[in-house]
């Protein structure tokens, strides 16, 4: 009876606290040690910033960019922050990114749901058009579409950039939902056709709650590329009062001469929306693509 007990005693915990022990293995250990860097070198400059930000200009030019300041100097922010009128420059980009990231999004599905679940006659060619829209250079499109908005009373609207880059960031969203609706199971849109679903049921409630991950993540992506955009709104943008957060950081470059603390100082302040915004949805991003990944 002792020897049977003694054998139905659940093992100790012995064997895992050894696997445990045992360490990583070196591809484990290759892999934290890359991943180490990677962040190391994408908070670099983030760093450089935090340090030169609180610099005076004698300071900044006196020490070393990886010194700490000899005190802490807000002069280089109060100034970006009251003349280049960064609550306007802030709002404008706000506004022109959420705009954009949801007419794309709403865009791209509608698109997608033609070509990926319509089955439209050459929806390959069809696809392979919106492919090419996505390598065409943003220097192709300054005459054409300066002229064009020059005509209608676009220039220095926020409108013109919206409407350009919910063009171009939809055809990449069409490429991508496309491509992922038609592997949507053809069952499911079949038992909706029964139960008298239209066209437009379907696709509100039914195709769009099943990819609303990649929707997601398509949303959070298509605002961060129009935040960081510069070359077309550059072109379009020319007033005081219709100019984004990147715009503003280039009015600082003097042609003679930068004050270079000032610049460092807005370029700090430009990325706290974005970090925000980041943290905000991280969770989104990582649910979308986790979401992806199982699918």
């Amino acid at each position: 009876m002792t020897t049977l007990a003694s054998a139905q005693t659940p093992a100790t915990p012995v064997a895992t606290k050894r696997s445990k022990g045992r360490g990583r293995t070196p591809a484990e250990w290759t892999l934290m040690v890359l991943a180490v860097l990677g962040a190391l070198v994408v908070l670099f400059p983030i760093l450089l910033l935090l340090i030169n930000a609180f610099k005076s200009p004698v300071d900044y030019a006196t020490s070393s960019p990886l010194t700490l300041p000899e005190r802490f100097d807000f002069t280089g922010i109060q100034t970006f922050w009251e003349t280049q009128n960064f609550p306007r420059a802030l709002w404008n980009s706000v506004f022109i990114s959420s705009m954009v990231a949801v007419l794309a999004v709403i865009l791209s599905v509608l698109n997608a749901f033609a070509i990926g679940i319509g089955r439209v006659r050459g929806r390959t060619w069809i696809l392979l058009a919106f492919l090419m829209a996505n390598l065409i250079p943003q220097e192709m499109l300054f005459d054409p579409l300066f002229r064009l908005y020059d005509k209608v009373g676009l220039l220095s609207n926020s409108w013109s950039v919206i409407i350009t880059f919910v063009v171009i960031q939809s055809a990449f969203g069409t490429y991508l939902l496309s491509s992922l609706l038609s592997t949507f199971p053809k069952e499911i849109l079949e038992a909706a056709a029964v139960d008298g679903a239209s066209r437009w049921r379907t696709l509100r409630s039914i195709i769009v709650p099943v990819i609303r991950p990649t929707l997601n993540v398509l949303m959070v992506f298509f605002f961060i590329w129009t935040w960081n955009e510069f070359l077309l709104p550059l072109a379009f943008l020319n007033q005081p009062d219709s100019l984004t957060v990147p715009l503003v950081l280039e009015q600082l470059n003097g042609e003679r001469q930068t004050d270079t603390t000032t610049l460092i100082a807005g370029t700090l302040i430009s990325i706290i929306p974005t970090i925000i915004f980041f943290l905000i949805f991280q969770r989104t991003l990582t649910r979308g693509i986790t979401a992806g990944a199982v699918k």
